[in-house]
């Protein structure tokens, strides 16, 4: 009796907790785009015009104001105006720290021919023997490699269960282990604490028991 509703408990966990965790994740992210909505002044919100809360507008006005900027980044004038905004910022001490720092992360990530985020790598960490799923970043700095005499590869090892957060260390090009793994294989990997295999699905109740 006790290990068949130990069976049903956990295949409705299995059931429940990834929805609750997804809907979390969706409506925090909704909520957050729905601020933008502040922009637009109080008459003219959807609030004030229909009479009651729409959620997700946000969503659409966040596109609407993403798209428009890229139209108008892309031409001249537009890159003439982004370039005197950024010179604005950079003479604002902490601001055109965070600033250029973020933009240039940016750029990284979404650079079409980038190496950030594109190889699972496998390296001794935090000391030999011990191997951790890690993600490049790029090359090794200038100064890195010249100090060491070797060429590095620059990693970042995240935790468990936030790959947010995490470690970034050099590691010389002929220790690292280039994975096959995908990226978002290698995220399951870490965000369950090991528990989703590359490749695995979700495992039945039975299994789930053993």
């Amino acid at each position: 009796m006790v290990t068949t509703l130990r069976r049903y408990l956990i295949a409705g966990l299995l059931v429940w907790l990834p929805l609750g965790v997804t809907v979390l994740v969706v409506k925090v992210l909704v909520d957050l785009m729905d601020r933008t909505l502040l922009l637009l002044p109080p008459d003219y919100r959807p609030d004030a015009l229909l009479g009651f809360h729409v959620p997700g507008l946000g969503v659409v006005l966040s596109v609407v104001v993403v798209l428009s900027t890229g139209m108008l980044v892309a031409n001249l004038l537009g890159r003439r105006l982004v370039g005197l905004w950024e010179s604005l910022l950079s003479r604002i001490p902490l601001v055109r720290s965070v600033y250029t720092g973020a933009k240039q992360v940016a750029e990284t990530l979404f650079a079409g021919d980038g190496q950030s985020f594109r190889r699972v790598l496998l390296v001794e960490y935090p000391r030999k023997g011990i191997w951790s799923i890690a993600f490049q970043t790029g090359a090794g700095t200038e100064e890195t490699s010249t100090r060491t005499g070797q060429d590095l590869v620059t990693v970042f090892v995240p935790t468990t269960p936030n790959p947010t957060s995490g470690f970034i260390i050099f590691v010389p090009r002929a220790e690292v282990q280039f994975l096959d793994m995908s990226v978002d294989d290698a995220l399951k990997l870490i965000i369950s604490l090991g528990v989703v295999k590359p490749g695995s699905r979700r495992p039945s109740p039975d299994k789930a028991t053993a």
